[in-house]
């Protein structure tokens, strides 16, 4: 498999991960109003929806967390992600996979550090927001077991297990 496939691939789980965690989120009443998984959930969309529009050369256009009413609305801006990143994933801009991301963030990582950074290819874009959002889903599941909840298994190998199945978003109460 190459560089390219194997990036699809874990889209491709990201996309069934994301969903099978929004379905147990939003069918857990504890969670409902609780700050720090829509703080969270904001979070990981948030940083999907950059890299999308850096992606393609778009402005960033990201709604502040406070326009979300509940946590219903930010998994419909969730599943509305999924649909542009499969879009982008079938489009030319994709497959170079070595082109240099011009990061608009990046200056203001630079006077944090007080360093120059390197510049960033597409491929490790991509694998930012694949791993950034793995990192923080785990963190949503552990919030879900302080609230008395049951976290899904959202692992790589279990989706591999069961086949590799799509991303469904009919079964998430949208």
């Amino acid at each position: 498999m190459d560089t390219s496939e194997n990036i699809n691939y874990l889209f491709q789980h990201l996309k069934w991960a994301d969903a099978v965690l929004w379905k147990r989120t939003l069918s857990t009443l504890e969670t409902e109003n609780d700050a720090r998984i829509k703080k969270l959930f904001y979070h990981i969309h948030q940083v999907q929806y950059a890299f999308y529009f850096v992606w393609n050369d778009l402005p960033l256009k990201i709604p502040k967390p406070d326009s979300f009413v509940d946590l219903k609305e930010i998994a419909k801006w969730g599943f509305e992600y999924q649909m542009k990143l499969d879009e982008f994933l079938g489009s030319p801009k994709a497959s170079d996979l070595n082109r240099i991301i011009e990061i608009p963030w990046s200056k203001f990582v630079e006077r944090k550090l007080n360093k120059s950074i390197a510049p960033a290819m597409l491929q490790e874009t991509m694998m930012q927001v694949i791993m950034h959002s793995t990192y923080h889903r785990g963190q949503i599941n552990t919030r879900l077991r302080e609230l008395g909840g049951e976290p899904p298994q959202v692992d790589f190998i279990l989706w591999t297990w069961l086949g590799k199945p799509e991303s469904n978003w009919s079964t998430v109460a949208l």
